[in-house]
């Protein structure tokens, strides 16, 4: 039987949900944004490439759901680099993944016992974390294995804090309330990493495909203000077309969000809901090279700048080398930095844009459990990546389980 099903949001989940049911159903997305993709966004800069500014990377490894999708959409895609530097104003430390060379890029760093000292936690964290992620129900986090001393100041300072808040967006703050065995797609570790990919042209490019099929039952610039359930259907709101009648809606928007779009949520619903926190990210694209390590041996596709280390409270910032990870051409130089535009010079801008990321506690990954049980109830479903770890493969995994909970009628009243 088939069913008017409405979605709000037309990111990554939303647009994996609408494939899945848009030939047996009555679908439509609503998208408060001027474009469909969410965090897959691309910017055509001078000269035509496309740069990334949110979801750039992926390996067939641990985004097999979709690595499988870019296989049917016939997207392409190609290898990416995956390097990661640290930069700390206070030590003076500049240092990257990139072999020795990329250890000491500051060759005064020979001399420090603390880079070694740090190189060897690595090692020693990359052997023992995997034991500790594969303990189940461990709730021990980043900030518990400080506190007890298995590991130097160094290695947290200048890798684990900066390596997990650049893995996740957080703040330092929130790096240390991570679980330890919060899955982290090989990031962390040194050895045995998966290769890593980019897609071809942009990740706007597997958008394009995904939503041509239902791209007429797509309305771009209609942001839902209300939803309100009732025994026989649900009604969803917007300023543009008023109430309209659905027998389902997927609520394929960040936690927050989904809760307060809801009228008279029940008290499970602001509980779980609630319970998961965002942080905000501004990304800009842009040319501005002296965001970059001094050391050119310290630039790397990741680039994590401190300015004190023993400033627990301090924010990370992130700037991304794209020409690296999306093997773009040499020159310009192209960057992606978050949360530092006061830094930049403002002729050298070409686009910000601002992202929300879950903050992943061990409150938040019990929240998450809750959402999937109250998926489905009062024909109300819930989809996104942060009902998984956070990562793009999670939004299509939480896309497909919602589009085929409904296609196998598990929907209630």
């Amino acid at each position: 039987m088939r069913r008017r099903i409405a979605i709000v949001g037309g990111g990554v989940s939303g647009l994996v949900a609408a494939r899945t049911l848009h030939a047996g159903h009555d679908v439509t997305v609503y998208e408060a944004a001027g474009a469909p993709g969410g965090h897959a966004r691309t910017v055509t800069v001078p000269g035509g490439l496309a740069v990334d500014t949110g979801f750039i990377v992926f390996n067939e490894r641990t985004y097999p759901r979709f690595a499988g999708l870019l296989r049917e959409l016939g997207v392409a895609s190609q290898p990416g680099d995956m390097s990661f530097g640290v930069s700390c104003r206070r030590c003076g430390i500049e240092y990257s993944s990139r072999g020795l060379a990329g250890l000491f890029a500051r060759r005064v760093q020979i001399l420090r016992p603390a880079v070694h000292r740090m190189a060897i936690d690595v090692l020693r964290f990359n052997a023992w974390g995997r034991r500790a992620a594969a303990r189940p129900g461990d709730d021990e986090t980043i900030g518990d294995l400080l506190t007890a001393g298995r590991f130097g100041r160094d290695f947290f300072r200048h890798y684990l804090l900066p390596m997990s808040s650049a893995i996740w967006s957080a703040g330092a703050g929130d790096a240390h309330r991570l679980p330890l065995r919060f899955p982290n797609h090989g990031l962390l570790q040194v050895r045995g990493q998966p290769p890593w990919r980019t897609v071809t042209g942009g990740s706007r490019r597997y958008v394009e495909a995904l939503v041509r099929p239902f791209g007429d039952r797509l309305r771009l610039r209609t942001a839902v203000g209300r939803i309100r359930r009732h025994a026989g259907g649900v009604e969803v709101h917007t300023a543009e077309m008023g109430w309209e009648p659905y027998d389902d809606v997927v609520i394929a928007a960040h936690a927050d969000q989904a809760l307060a779009l809801l009228e008279q949520p029940a008290d499970e619903e602001s509980a779980a809901l609630g319970a998961v926190a965002y942080r905000r990210n501004v990304a800009v694209l842009h040319t501005d090279t002296r965001i970059l390590p001094r050391a050119r041996d310290a630039w790397a596709s990741w680039n994590a700048q401190v300015d004190d280390c023993l400033d627990s409270g301090a924010n990370l910032r992130m700037t991304y080398h794209m020409n690296r990870l999306q093997r773009l051409p040499e020159h310009p130089t192209w960057c992606v930095t978050l949360n530092d535009e006061a830094r930049l010079d403002p002729s050298k801008i070409v686009a910000r844009h601002v992202y929300d990321h879950p903050v992943y506690t061990t409150e938040a990954l019990r929240a998450r459990e809750a959402i999937r049980t109250l998926s489905g109830r009062r024909r109300t479903h819930y989809c996104g990546a942060y009902l998984g770890n956070g990562f793009h493969e999670d939004g299509v995994r939480a896309g497909l389980a919602v589009g085929e909970a409904i296609q196998r009628g598990r929907e209630t009243s």
